[in-house]
């Protein structure tokens, strides 16, 4: 099986070396970059290949920031013979590309709910045309450790409202409302909540903004952080206990 990886960043080169190591393929990468497919076909063990090189390959993974997916997936899956996949992490808006670029094709949309360096993990799956290549590359996945679970783009995305948008919101506005506090003065609770804060500033910040554009979440948790600055020790108590 040949692979074509567009997107030559930390979760292009994960789909890469997982199919490569757990489905024999070959792998090719292009990026608007060069240089950066370059440096990602040495590090995964595949090759670069120019943007408009006209190439078929048996799968075609899409690996680009969420806000061109569906521009790269218009350009790139007529080069798809097989199969043609995402890894951008929202799905509504690829698969349905993906039917108007490739309505003959098998369509498979992956979000691996993780960071690269952090895998194996879980990975939500859109099988929305299946077939056999298609089957590899979840196989290939599952054989790398991977728990890849079926579900809907509509619940998919849903979600992420909750664990991405919302949960990056919170953990940011309280990075951004905290003082330094000596590490003496720090409770279970503050502790693990710098942790996260730790966690999350230590990435991409476009990722995380990207995030934030793609699903609602953050004006739900400032409305919700407003309620409880407004309210009286009664009305706390009634929001304590529905969360209990």
């Amino acid at each position: 099986m040949n692979v074509l990886v567009v997107g030559a960043g930390a979760m292009g080169r994960w789909f890469a070396r997982t199919v490569r190591e757990h489905a024999d393929a070959s792998v090719a990468f292009s990026d608007v970059d060069a240089a950066a497919a370059e440096a990602a076909a040495t590090a995964v063990g595949g090759r670069a290949v120019e943007r408009d090189a006209a190439e078929r390959f048996d799968v075609v993974c899409i690996a680009v920031p969420m806000p061109v997916a569906e521009t790269a997936i218009a350009e790139f899956a007529p080069l798809a013979t097989g199969a043609i996949t995402d890894v951008t992490g929202s799905m509504a808006g690829p698969l349905d590309a993906m039917r108007e670029a490739a309505p003959d094709r098998q369509r498979l949309s992956l979000h691996p709910l993780f960071a690269p360096e952090n895998a194996p993990g879980n990975v939500a799956a859109v099988t929305d045309a299946p077939g056999p290549e298609a089957d590899a590359v979840v196989d290939a996945i599952a054989a790398a450790g991977n728990d890849c679970f079926e579900t809907t783009a509509a619940e998919h995305d849903a979600a992420m409202e909750t664990v991405q948008a919302s949960a990056h919101a919170a953990v940011l506005a309280f990075a951004m409302a905290a003082d330094d506090v000596p590490d003496r003065f720090q409770t279970p609770i503050s502790a693990g909540l710098f942790d996260l804060v730790e966690q999350v500033t230590g990435g991409d910040a476009r990722v995380y903004a990207d995030i934030q554009r793609t699903f609602d979440g953050a004006d739900d948790v400032a409305a919700a952080a407003r309620r409880l600055a407004d309210a009286d020790a009664d009305a706390f108590a009634d929001i304590y206990d529905q969360l209990s």
